[in-house]
């Protein structure tokens, strides 16, 4: 049986914000999805998460159900400022952050600037991309195109070569919300992901937490763990070997147990 409640809007830093609530037993925890994955593909997640917290999961802006329009906004100071803003218009407090890729980069701004509300970061494959550092390896083209296909109608067949050890019927949810996310925000995100020191941030925050690790994904290497380290030696690291940079949809087992280890929960 499914652990969905539902879906419902808040309004927050001038903007309408889409998020799927599951479970609604325990502490609280708020899911950042990633770049181009609006809140309902990770509902296989928050399911899992559901048997132990109030799991939300947000469509961030330019994604999803939440607000999309010409010429917004979709940085990552914006996309930070309405997670905290979300917070206090809920009233919420003691949350745990679980941020993936952008999702995660948010979850650490979001916790050097104000960090009162925000009791755990869980911060999977953060891209550690910026000024005069490598570059964040899967190229915008690869974003562009597939939201392209999906706005002309495209199948999860189509989808594969883009995500090759994607589940069928991970492909089909993808195949029907990618049309969601606006290639603006994309490549503002993308291009934040090259212009943003999120080092500064992670030198800043005072929250203990969780970094996780793809094995295989590129994005974060084994000298970028050093180095975080240092930066943030609040937070805990673990690396999921078998994981490409989608470590859930890649190892979702291994991403599962690491996890549920660190939360003291069973997720399996």
């Amino acid at each position: 049986m499914s652990s969905l409640l539902h879906g419902y809007h808040v309004r927050a830093n001038g903007v309408r914000l889409h998020l799927l609530r599951y479970g609604g037993q325990g502490p609280r925890m708020l899911l950042l999805p990633g770049i181009t994955s609006p809140a309902i593909t990770w509902g296989f997640v928050a399911e899992r998460l559901a048997r132990h917290f109030d799991v939300h999961v947000l469509d961030f802006r330019g994604r999803g159900l939440s607000s999309s329009a010409p010429g917004m906004d979709a940085s990552l100071d914006a996309m930070a400022t309405d997670v905290l803003e979300l917070l206090g218009v809920q009233a919420w407090s003691s949350v745990t952050l679980l941020g993936h890729s952008m999702g995660a980069r948010v979850a650490i701004r979001a916790a050097a600037r104000d960090a009162r509300r925000i009791d755990r970061l869980l911060l999977v494959d953060p891209p550690v991309s910026g000024p005069g550092r490598r570059p964040y390896p899967v190229p915008l083209s690869w974003y562009v195109e597939s939201i392209r296909m999906a706005i002309k109608g495209v199948t999860a067949e189509e989808l594969r070569p883009y995500a090759p050890t994607w589940t069928d019927e991970q492909l089909q949810l993808r195949a029907e919300w990618l049309h969601t996310c606006s290639e603006e925000a994309i490549v503002q995100a993308h291009a934040g992901f090259h212009s943003d020191d999120i080092h500064t941030d992670l030198a800043k925050l005072r929250t203990p937490g969780l970094l996780m690790a793809a094995g295989r994904g590129g994005v974060v290497l084994a000298e970028d763990l050093r180095e975080l380290e240092a930066l943030a030696p609040g937070l805990s690291h673990c690396t999921v070997p078998g994981g490409g940079h989608m470590i859930p949809w890649d190892d979702e087992a291994d991403f599962h147990r690491q996890l549920g280890e660190y939360l003291k929960v069973d997720l399996l």
